[in-house]
């Protein structure tokens, strides 16, 4: 089978990004590996994304258009949130929040038009999933509202908000490469003459279940750990993706008090 290098090179970054986004979720955050795991991943994302969404349109996929742009969007705000500081904001997330709203209005428009027809699925797309895949957009455009009017997040809030978007968009790329038409996975390793020498069991579609769901698993639980427990009450990330603990600015010391420490330690972060 030959594939056009354009192809080739959505193949390689896509794989590239689904083998660094697993390999930052678990190694120790905050660590070296960890930070170089996640800037290849955005790499490999956005390229990944361009290009998927390039094809889309030159092949009258229209299906296609809006998960590549909302991967683009989704891995690009959760890089601007950890590069930022807590509380900074600019007018280019006015703009971007305007792609989840719109892709998040066609996509529950369009599972609408395919429940009134009576049909189940479109292009393959279950409808449940098209308005799960809705819901989420929505949800995005609503945070970023949330977020310009309450002036930027902060603390353990930011870290949920680069963390979540992340993890949605390694299971967006998931699903797209293990759930594809006609076996990706198999197809891909039997090109390069390795797939008809596995097991069929490792091409099953239960498996392919199992690793797409991998990623929203896992983002549940950090979501979860981050925003509703105490282990990350207090703190925030600083612009090279290490979360930090930072203690809020004390009161004027008497003479007489004790000097304390400056109340920051590296604690390691996200991605």
């Amino acid at each position: 089978m030959s594939y056009s290098p354009i192809l080739v090179a959505h193949i390689c970054a896509g794989s590239l990004g689904l083998l660094s986004g697993t390999a930052a979720m678990f190694f120790r955050k905050g660590s070296r590996r960890h930070v170089l795991a996640g800037r290849v991943f955005v790499a490999s994302m956005l390229t990944m994304a361009s290009i998927a969404t390039y094809l889309a349109i030159v092949r009258h996929q229209p299906s296609n258009i809006g998960p590549g742009i909302l991967t683009l969007y989704l891995i690009a705000t959760a890089w601007l949130t950890a590069r930022r500081r807590d509380g900074e904001t600019s007018r280019f997330d006015w703009v971007v929040l305007l792609i989840p709203l719109a892709l998040g209005i066609l996509t529950w428009m369009n599972g609408i038009k395919v429940v009134r027809s009576g049909a189940n699925s479109q292009d393959g797309v279950p409808v449940g999933m098209s308005f799960f895949m809705g819901s989420v957009m929505l949800l995005a455009a609503a945070g970023d509202v949330r977020m310009l009017v309450r002036g930027g997040v902060f603390g353990a809030k930011r870290i949920a908000r680069h963390l979540w978007r992340m993890c949605f968009g390694l299971f967006i790329a998931a699903g797209s490469f293990f759930l594809g038409p006609s076996n990706r996975p198999l197809r891909l390793l039997s090109t390069v003459g390795v797939g008809q020498h596995l097991s069929p069991a490792l091409f099953s579609t239960g498996l392919y279940s199992i690793l797409t769901l991998l990623p929203l698993v896992l983002l549940i639980f950090w979501v979860v750990r981050v925003r509703f427990t105490n282990a990350y009450n207090g703190k925030t990330m600083s612009p090279s993706g290490v979360a930090r603990f930072v203690e809020s600015k004390p009161a004027p010391r008497r003479p007489w008090e004790r000097r304390r420490g400056s109340g920051r330690h590296e604690l390691g972060g996200f991605f």
